[in-house]
């Protein structure tokens, strides 16, 4: 390095070592520029020498210094994540009514799981567990609140920095909810080099928004929003009259997923795609010349003999499903496949909302409950992955895993070690066909703070859940027997019912930020 910054000195000034007597001249004022800087660096190492560091920075400081890998051997990951979305909205996971060709191929020639968890039930507190590692019990954001409460620190630490660190180029393109202008949670201060999208979850109610953010700036869009009467939480969301909606966001987060994969050239990257479709615009509720599933179009559904909200609903899926395999095509135009895993979820369960009828569909498939329930058709969600070079084509894994364990494996496939005291286990030996080196958890863990709040986890075949926090009676199910949560067997195994009220003891770290409340949060 420092021979090459010597002779790059005798480009700038103009000089040539045409013969030896002049070379002669040169070595020796090598030899005087290697002394200097040697000297000058030994000097520094001795004169500028910092206070030892705390215990905590130490660590930090150790896991550092493993976090240097070679590019080549880390693949890029995409993880693309949906909103309201249920376990049975696919047609590769038993939808009959909304055709979702590009993801069924993506399952056929990739991964289903089948036991898959979502981080909670609602939206900041999962994709609170999907950025930290940490189950509900540990994690910094618990709820959706207000922006004072509703954020990450500094001292939290993300997959988006653990992959940054590791040297991969990282993007969030879509919904974050983790931070709101003014707080220390915004993604390009959590390890997101760019992002592009809606900071604050009631925002990104509204399809047709009146700007986004690029970074930390707003982008003006040319849509013309309607303030709702009131607002929802902290903030005022709206509604765009039809006349009204030119771009629809879904669109631009596609675009600019794109164009990202165009650019990111040779690096490692990650990019995570988190798609407000087919979440409601709630605030069209308090209208009365709208609906909340808002699409540009009704796509195949338009002339069906269905609800208006249901062809919504049914339209926004179709416009994932393209969406999504715009993505997988574009990878493998760049020739890119191969190098990358790409994963497909959504946040939880299916939602009530907007005019939406999720038993129209039967989107929340074999299981109990939607959006706002710990029983799994709140929190059991789709996960595809597919990697045309890894991923053994066609096949399915019943492998318990939820949305904390996308750091254990992002540090996995980065090669460099995952924060410490986490809530995480890495799935790659899953994913690449080696089910038997693949560790398991002893239990996946919920927490839910509304609804007077509730607890629960999954513990091989058994499923739990506990309301009010601590103190009501556990209910029992075996889920290889009753996956709709129906026969409540808690009084035949009184020993277990034991170990799993003390698992759910051990996994709640209290934090007086977080205390259960009646009702939903805005909706009290």
């Amino acid at each position: 390095m420092l021979a090459r910054r010597f002779f790059a000195y005798f480009d700038y000034w103009g000089l040539e070592m045409k013969n030896n007597a002049l070379s002669c001249n040169y070595i020796l004022i090598l030899v005087f520029f290697l002394s200097a800087f040697i000297v000058t660096g030994c000097s520094k190492s001795k004169t500028e020498s910092t206070p030892a560091p705390s215990e905590t920075a130490a660590e930090k400081q150790q896991q550092s210094s493993q976090q240097k890998t070679s590019s080549e051997t880390q693949k890029n990951i995409i993880f693309i994540m949906v909103d309201d979305l249920g376990y049975g909205d696919l047609g590769s996971y038993g939808q009959q009514l909304i055709k979702t060709p590009n993801l069924d191929k993506m399952a056929a020639e990739g991964m289903r799981f089948t036991d898959f968890y979502a981080g909670s039930t609602v939206c900041a507190p999962s994709r609170s567990v999907l950025m930290t590692g940490l189950h509900m019990g540990h994690t910094p954001v618990r709820g959706n609140a207000g922006k004072e409460i509703q954020t990450l620190v500094d001292s939290d630490v993300t997959v988006a920095e653990v992959l940054q660190d590791a040297g991969y180029k990282t993007a969030l393109i879509g919904k974050w909810g983790l931070g709101d202008d003014g707080n220390t949670g915004l993604p390009n201060d959590q390890g997101f080099d760019y992002f592009f999208g809606y900071l604050n979850q009631v925002h990104a109610h509204n399809h047709y928004p009146e700007w986004l953010w690029r970074n930390k700036d707003k982008v003006k869009l040319d849509n013309i929003a309607e303030p709702s009467p009131f607002a929802y939480m902290d903030f005022h969301g709206g509604v765009a009259r039809p006349e009204n909606r030119k771009q629809y966001s879904s669109d631009l987060f596609y675009e600019e997923s794109l164009a990202f994969l165009d650019k990111v050239g040779d690096e490692p990257f990650f990019l995570f795609l988190s798609l407000t479709s087919p979440h409601a615009n709630n605030e069209a509720e308090k209208v009365d010349w709208a609906h909340g599933m808002e699409v540009p179009s009704y796509g195949p559904y338009a002339e069906l003999d269905w609800s208006e909200e249901a062809k919504g609903y049914a339209g926004m899926v179709h416009h994932i499903d393209e969406g999504v395999g715009s993505i997988l095509e574009k990878l493998k135009q760049l020739g890119i496949e191969d190098d990358t895993y790409v994963m497909f979820t959504s946040d939880n369960g299916p939602h009530r909302e907007g005019g939406n009828d999720p038993d129209f569909f039967d989107s929340n498939g074999p299981f109990k409950g939607i959006k706002r329930s710990l029983h799994d058709g709140g929190i059991r969600v789709p996960l595809i992955v597919w990697s045309p070079g890894a991923v053994p084509a066609n096949t399915t894994s019943d492998h318990i895993g939820y949305f904390g364990d996308l750091m254990a494996f992002a540090a996995d496939v980065a090669g460099v070690k995952a924060p410490d005291g986490i809530d995480s286990l890495s799935f790659l030996p899953e994913i690449l066909g080696d089910a038997t080196g693949q560790a398991k958890h002893e239990f996946v863990y919920f927490e839910f703070y509304e609804m007077g709040g509730i607890q629960a986890l999954r513990h091989n075949q058994w499923k739990a859940l506990r309301t009010p926090f601590h103190e009501g009676d556990i209910q029992l199910y075996d889920m290889s027997q009753d996956p709709g949560e129906e026969n409540n067997v808690a009084a035949n195994h009184p020993e277990l019912v034991k170990r799993i009220a003390q698992m759910m003891d051990n996994s709640h770290k209290p934090d007086p930020r977080w205390v259960p409340k009646k009702g939903a949060a805005g909706r009290d």
